[in-house]
């Protein structure tokens, strides 16, 4: 014997918004002042550079606001909503000045997934942003040499880095391989390197730190892409300064 039951299920029609402005809900008071006040490259509307001055506000009174250094660490900060975050960035050889030239330079950037490509700011500067899984076509020497795609990807263009900036904001893989390149003669710019994970991410941090060329990094197993990303986007707007 089949029981059979039925639901009746009640028809909902679309609504009709006529009035844009009747859905509107600002996340932050839209103070002119501050709207004025704001430089950020990537915010274009009231709310976004009201968003922007008040968290840089925000970040200046924990981090701090004597030096170029600060700057990048309030970004960072802003980015992972994470005022841990400044604590263990790590600056050397004078990288700020290092991004400065090079970015003026229009240097290209590299970078080791496109999630980092795309977060770069598109204004203040004419670097090309070049993302290095686009360079190891069909994953050729991936496959062939077991190694992962975005290692693959330094190698494929690695008679290219001399004088770029490096941006690795996910793999420790690739801070691995580009340690290695540098070891064999290889000479960016700028390395920016916070690789994210349990496996390899704070090792190879440690090797970028050895290197005795400019870097930004951080310590730990600690990092990713917005890290990253606020480091260089931090760089352009100085430059733009």
């Amino acid at each position: 014997m089949t029981t059979e039951s039925t639901t009746n299920h009640t028809k909902i029609e679309p609504r009709s918004f006529e009035d844009i402005g009747d859905l509107i809900r600002f996340t932050t008071e839209i103070d002119p002042e501050l709207v004025k006040a704001c430089k950020e490259l990537g915010a274009h509307t009231q709310e976004a550079k009201a968003i922007s001055i008040t968290s840089r506000n925000i970040a200046r009174r924990v981090v701090g606001d004597k030096t170029p250094e600060d700057r990048v660490r309030q970004r960072c900060m802003i980015a992972t909503g994470d005022p841990a975050v400044a604590k263990i960035m790590r600056f050397k050889n004078e990288p700020i000045n290092a991004g400065i030239k090079a970015i003026k330079k229009g240097a290209p950037i590299f970078v080791d997934i496109n999630m980092v490509k795309v977060g770069i700011s598109k204004k203040g500067h004419n670097c090309d942003v070049i993302c290095v899984l686009d360079e190891d076509t069909d994953a050729k020497i991936a496959h062939e040499y077991g190694v992962t795609r975005t290692s693959a990807g330094f190698l494929a263009c690695r008679d290219r880095l001399d004088g770029a900036i490096i941006v690795i904001g996910n793999a420790p893989s690739a801070a691995l391989t580009v340690c290695r390149l540098i070891e064999h003669g290889m000479r960016p710019a700028l390395i920016v390197g916070t690789p994210v994970g349990f496996v390899n991410a704070a090792e190879s941090k440690e090797e970028i730190l050895k290197i005795d060329l400019p870097s930004i990094t951080c310590i730990g197993t600690r990092g990713g892409t917005p890290i990253a990303v606020a480091c260089v986007n931090e760089l352009i707007a100085i430059t733009g300064d």
